[in-house]
Order: C-alpha cells, then sequence, then structure tokens
C-alpha cells in the first residue's frame, strides 16, 4: 500500500525506487562507504528474496492443494455416478481447462446434486430393504437377520427396481398367507362352533397373535403357523366327522324307535336338532352346537329311554296301525273284517313269537298296500262323489220347483234362484257323468281282474240300475208332460180368444195348484242308491234315493212348467 505525504510529509508515493533514493540520500548525508552501503543493499536484496521465496512457497502449496481437492472431487464425482448408475448426468462440466479454481467452481454443483440424490436414493433403498427384512422375519417367525445395511456402492435404479420387485413378491406372499391364515382362523372358528368348542382357547393355541383382539396385519404368517394352523383344521374336521357318523347313528336309531312305537310329534319334535342331520353330508352341518358333546350324550340317553319302553307299548302302536288301516280302507269304501285282524294282532303280540318290528313291518307294509289300492280308486270314488253331490242337487231343485213363492221378493229368493240355475246345468250333466263312471269303472275292472265294490256293492250294478230307473223315470216325466199339455189346452184356447196372446211362461195357469202325481206311480222306493256307503254323506243318500223314487217324478214336469230359463247341458 502506498503512502502518501499526507500521512508523512517526509515522504511521498513509496515504491521501491523512491525507497532506495531515500535511503540513497540519507547515506549520502551520513556519509556511509560505497562497501557500507553494498552490503546493506546486498541485505536488502536476501531479504527481498527470502519473502518471496516464503510466498512462492505458500502459493505453490495452496495450489497443491487446490488440485488434490480437484482431484478428489473428480473422483467423488466419478464415484458418485457410478453408484447412483447414471453415467450420461447432465450437470457433469465438460471442460477441463481454465484455472483450477475455476474448475472447481465448475464442478461444486453437479457434486452438490449427486451428494442430495445419493441421499435420496440411500433413504428410498433404507425403506424397501427395511420392508423387506421385516416380512422375511415375519415368514421366519420373528427371527432377526440383524441390522440393515444398505450397500452404497450400488444405488442405481436398476438394482432398486430388483428391490421393489423382489419386495412386491414378498407383500404378494405375505397377502396370500394372511389370506390362507385368515381362512385356516375362519375355518377354526366354523368348526369350533359346530362342535360346541371354545374358538379363542383353539386358535391361541396355535399362535397369540391370532386372537380376534389383534389386528389382521398382526397376525402370525410363519411357516410354523400355517402347518400348525392346518393340521388344527384337519383335526377338528375329523372330529366333526366321527361325532356327525355318531349322531347320525343315533337319529337313525330314534327315528327307528318313534315309527316303532308311534311317537308323537310333539315329542318328535323335541330332538329335531338331531334328526335334521341324518342324511346331511359333513359340510351341510353348519349350526352352531349342532355336534357339540352334550348334545350327543342327550340323544343317547333318548335312545336308551325308548329301549326300554319299546317293549310296554307295542300292543298300542299295532292297534293304532290297525286303526289307521281300517280308516284307510273305510275312505276308499273297501269292507273288511277288523274284528278278525284285531284278535290275530292281540294273539301274536301276548305271545311273544314275532319281533314288534317284524310285526310292525308286516302292518306297514299292509298300509302301503291299502294306501296304493285306495289311490288307484281315487279317481273313481271322486267321480262317485261328484255324482252323488249332483244327485243331492236334483233333489234340492226338486224341493224348490215346488216351492210356489219361490218368485217372490223374500229375503234370499235371488240365492236361491242362482242356484237352481246352477243346479239345471249340473243336472243335465248326470247322464253323462253316469257314463263316464261307468266307464272308468270297467277300464279299472279290466285292469285290475277284479270287480269294483263300493262298500261291499259292486258299483257297475248300482250304476246300471239307477240309470235303467232314471230312464224310467225320464218316460214317465214326459208321458206326465203329454198329459198336461193336453188338460192345459182348452185354458189356452180360451185365453187366446180373450186376449189375443198366450200366458208368459214363467207364470202358467196351474203354476199354483198342488202337484198330485206325488201319490201316483207305481214302483218301489228301493233303488240301488241305498246300497251305497253306510259310511257316506247321509243326507246325500237321502237325496239320491229321493230322486230315484217313481213317487217323485212329477216334480220335473212342474221343472219345466215353471222355471223361467231352461239350462243347456
Amino acid at each position: 500500500m502506498a503512502v502518501t505525504e499526507a500521512d508523512n510529509p517526509l515522504l511521498g508515493e513509496i515504491t521501491c525506487g523512491t525507497l532506495l533514493q531515500k535511503l540513497q540520500e540519507i547515506w549520502d548525508e551520513v556519509g556511509e562507504s560505497d562497501e557500507e552501503r553494498d552490503k546493506l543493499l546486498l541485505q536488502i536484496e536476501e531479504e527481498c528474496l527470502n519473502v518471496y521465496k516464503k510466498k512462492v512457497e505458500l502459493a505453490a502449496k495452496s495450489r497443491a492443494e487446490l488440485l488434490q481437492t480437484l482431484s478428489d472431487a473428480n473422483v467423488e464425482l466419478s464415484n458418485l455416478i457410478a453408484a447412483l448408475g447414471d453415467k450420461s448426468y447432465i450437470g457433469i462440466p465438460d471442460k477441463t481447462s481454465g484455472t483450477i479454481k475455476e474448475q472447481l467452481s465448475a464442478i461444486a454443483p453437479a457434486l452438490e446434486q449427486l451428494w442430495q440424490q445419493k441421499e435420496e436414493r440411500l433413504r428410498e433403498f433404507s425403506g424397501v430393504q427395511s420392508q423387506i427384512q421385516k416380512i422375511c422375519e415375519e415368514i421366519a417367525g420373528g427371527l432377526s437377520n440383524g441390522p440393515l445395511v444398505v450397500d452404497e456402492s450400488d444405488l442405481s435404479l436398476k438394482r432398486l427396481d430388483d428391490y421393489k420387485s423382489k419386495l412386491q413378491e414378498l407383500q404378494k406372499e405375505k397377502s396370500d398367507r394372511l389370506n390362507k391364515v385368515l381362512e385356516f382362523v375362519s375355518t377354526v372358528h366354523d368348526l369350533c362352533a359346530v362342535l360346541g368348542l371354545d374358538f379363542l382357547t383353539t386358535v391361541t393355541e396355535v399362535h397369540p397373535s391370532l386372537d380376534e383382539a389383534n389386528g389382521v396385519q398382526n397376525k402370525s404368517i410363519s411357516n410354523e403357523t400355517l402347518s400348525t394352523l392346518a393340521n388344527t383344521v384337519l383335526t377338528l374336521k375329523e372330529d366333526k366327522n366321527q361325532r356327525l357318523k355318531k349322531l347320525q347313528e343315533l337319529a337313525t336309531q330314534l327315528t327307528d324307535l318313534w315309527n316303532l312305537m308311534d311317537t308323537p310329534n310333539e315329542e318328535r319334535e323335541l330332538f329335531d336338532h338331531v334328526t335334521c342331520h341324518i342324511s346331511a353330508s359333513v359340510h351341510e352341518v353348519t349350526v352352531s352346537g349342532a355336534l357339540a358333546l352334550d348334545l350327543i350324550e342327550q340323544a343317547e340317553v333318548e335312545v336308551d329311554r325308548l329301549d326300554k319302553l319299546k317293549a310296554s307299548r307295542m300292543k298300542e302302536i299295532a292297534f293304532r296301525k290297525q286303526t289307521e288301516l281300517e280308516e284307510i280302507y273305510a275312505r276308499a269304501h273297501i269292507e273288511i273284517k277288523p274284528e278278525v285282524v284285531r284278535e290275530r294282532i292281540m294273539s301274536l303280540v301276548d305271545s311273544g313269537n314275532t319281533e314288534p318290528a317284524e310285526l310292525l313291518a308286516q302292518m306297514d307294509g299292509e298300509i302301503a298296500k291299502a294306501k296304493e289300492e285306495a289311490f288307484s280308486r281315487k279317481e273313481i270314488l271322486d267321480r262317485v262323489e261328484k255324482w252323488m253331490s249332483a244327485c243331492e242337487e236334483e233333489s234340492w231343485l226338486e224341493d224348490y220347483n215346488l216351492d210356489q213363492n219361490r218368485y217372490s221378493a223374500s229375503r234370499g229368493a235371488h240365492l236361491n234362484l242362482k242356484r237352481a240355475e246352477k243346479a239345471r246345468i249340473l243336472v243335465s250333466k248326470i247322464t253323462a257323468m253316469v257314463d263316464t263312471l261307468v266307464a272308468k269303472t270297467r277300464a279299472w275292472e279290466e285292469d285290475k281282474s277284479m270287480s269294483f265294490e263300493y262298500d261291499g256293492v259292486p258299483l257297475l250294478a248300482m250304476l246300471d240300475e239307477y240309470t235303467i230307473l232314471r230312464q224310467e223315470r225320464e218316460e214317465e216325466k214326459r208321458r206326465q208332460k203329454e198329459q198336461k199339455k193336453q188338460q192345459e189346452q182348452p185354458h189356452t184356447d180360451q185365453d187366446t180368444s180373450a186376449f189375443g196372446s198366450k200366458p208368459s211362461p214363467a207364470r202358467p195357469a196351474s203354476a199354483k195348484k198342488p202337484v198330485g202325481t206325488r201319490a201316483n206311480g207305481g214302483g218301489s222306493n228301493e233303488t240301488p242308491i241305498k246300497r251305497l256307503s253306510m259310511n257316506g254323506n247321509k243326507s246325500k243318500r237321502d237325496s239320491l234315493n229321493k230322486l230315484t223314487s217313481p213317487s217323485n217324478l212329477g216334480a220335473v214336469s212342474k221343472e219345466d212348467a215353471a222355471s223361467p230359463v231352461v239350462a243347456s247341458p
């Protein structure tokens, strides 16, 4: 730094030349010898040289340090690029010329950015590897693989992707294992529910983490846990199979005993939870407690009780089945001799020579045979019922037509009028009913090679006799109608001459006159209908007897004369 004269009035601008000049002036003024002067100048020159040497050494040392720093930076840059695996990094300076500081200034930003990228990549590697290590420990059953160490020599994206792929595979394996564990646990839960076992105790014996209180992600997925769960499920399934087999055996015994003793449904319903699985497969039994040990023990006790009760109730059961058999035959209108059968049953039971099961099986066979025979007769019996109902309506229609006030405005008259119209239609179909019934009966007899009897009377004979009597009644009806026309002819001529028109057919002149034909006619009231089932409807039999009696034939002609509407078949 130059010292101005303002600072030192003795000196102007200080330079080496001015200082040497000033020194020369001082020496001249002092009177220094040339030898002394040369000596001093040499000393000054040596001192200056030493100062320059030190400065040069310092500069050389600084340059060497800068070169080392630049070299280290280049090495670090190369290492980072190699570790990150990105050889085409955009921020790397291309020039290798220029001053050292310029080169350092150019490489510093790239180096800083690579360091940041390395730190970020290290965090990614650490996160992925820590997850991999955790899943591996879970699969291994909690065995630790030591502290996590990240290899910083290779932080490339390719290696990171490899780790991520491995992590995805492990995550999938963990998910599959977890699903398998949950499936096993669910199966154990269902099996324990069916078998009446404590689920929590059973599942925590496999592994404490399988408790429902623990979260799903906290459950053990180790090989040992999966293996133990599989064995537990296998054991429970085998236990379920054995218990179901035992329960089905007991249910079969119960059913046989119930059927043998005709146990009422109220008592059977108490063991519905046992018998409902009598033919079920293992997979179909899912009700909680269905195969509990106490339930099986309860069924065993009931089987023992029924076995002891069986002998004392055989006679009652046999008579009950005989009553059922008699009722089937009665409904089918088949005559049997129940007294003989009951005496035979009594002797068999008292003698003890026949096994109760064999006797009841024989009676069940007879009941099945009776039901089959009754079923084969059902269609014909239904038609007989319809025929008898039609005859009953015909009887009612006769009484209705004899009622002189049937067209009055009394209460319920319109309902009787509607019934009469329906009855006329039904009565018109009786002939067709009988013909169809005859055809069906003959076909049945040809198929069975036996006579169709209705309460011991051949049905065809009843129908033939009914047909003959009905034809006779129709003939009598037509004869009486002709007589009535002849009797009413003079009145019709007088009315025509007086008023020029005929009276309304709804109100004939003779409608209020009593019908006297009920006292006329011959023949007996005994008809085939009287020989119908004594178990049948009494009103229907009376109606049929009344209709087929010749003394009632006149009512039909009254119907034709007084009815406002004549129904067509």
